[in-house]
């Protein structure tokens, strides 16, 4: 009797996001229909629903989209988490240009749960403790990058992640996707060269951060990427090797 007691005081007392927690449904919301033809023409190279199950997002979640670019995966995610979840999308302002605002405002139209903004890349701010989820796709190495050409300031790797560690939630998780570059070699360098970046160097700068590394997936690799062809060659565009590293804020 003592222990069904205890046992009833433990359910009783837990967490009631814990206790609700539902896996959002990814596949669905990458199967559901309405979203642009170019953003479906990617799904075979990206597998969102594999990825976004894998970083473990939920139904009902509060996500946040880092280098959104056309939206692709703050959609994707605005859908799988329901009418009770919310997406914010951040797009360095020096990548926006008339095309790409009007495209984000008709994913806003398509999927009233997102919400997007704009802010230079060395210039990011975020609430504090706000997000359950967040996922960075294709984009960290460029806190590594600068261009004059492209008006790309020169950002700093350690007060971008300070900045994102404090928004999510304690025990919030976060998925990183980028290209895999050959281990060695400065990393701005390797960036600027090849858009590319060391696995080992993302997780180091994450676990520095204060970052739990949770895990890492296979599904993106490509064995056939020697890592020496910049992303945009022709060759390997859209078929890079890739890396799917999971991240936590922790607990406490």
């Amino acid at each position: 009797m003592l222990k069904r007691a205890l046992l009833l005081a433990a359910a009783l007392t837990m967490p009631l996001a814990a206790a609700q927690a539902v896996p959002a449904d990814t596949a669905a919301a990458v199967a559901a229909p309405g979203r642009p033809e170019a953003a479906v023409a990617m799904d075979a190279g990206r597998k969102p629903a594999e990825v976004l199950s894998f970083g473990g997002l939920q139904r009902g979640d509060r996500a946040l989209d880092l280098f959104t670019g056309s939206g692709y995966f703050a959609e994707i995610m605005g859908r799988a988490v329901g009418p009770e979840g919310r997406v914010t999308a951040w797009q360095p302002a020096n990548f926006l240009n008339e095309r790409s605002v009007t495209g984000l405002n008709e994913l806003k139209t398509r999927t009233p749960n997102v919400s997007w903004f704009a802010a230079p890349g060395d210039a990011l701010t975020l609430p504090a403790n706000a997000y359950d989820f967040a996922v960075i796709n294709l984009n960290y190495h460029d806190t590594y990058w600068e261009s004059t050409r492209f008006r790309f300031p020169r950002v700093d790797p350690a007060a971008f992640l300070a900045t994102v560690f404090q928004s999510l939630k304690p025990g919030g998780s976060i998925l990183v996707i980028d290209h895999v570059a050959n281990a060695g070699g400065e990393t701005r360098a390797v960036v600027e060269a090849l858009h590319r970046i060391d696995p080992a160097t993302v997780r180091a700068d994450f676990e520095r951060a204060g970052f739990e590394f949770v895990g890492s997936s296979d599904v993106l690799r490509n064995p056939a990427d020697d890592h020496t062809k910049g992303v945009f060659d022709p060759a390997i565009r859209g078929n890079t090797d890739r890396f799917v590293y999971r991240f936590r804020r922790p607990r406490r």
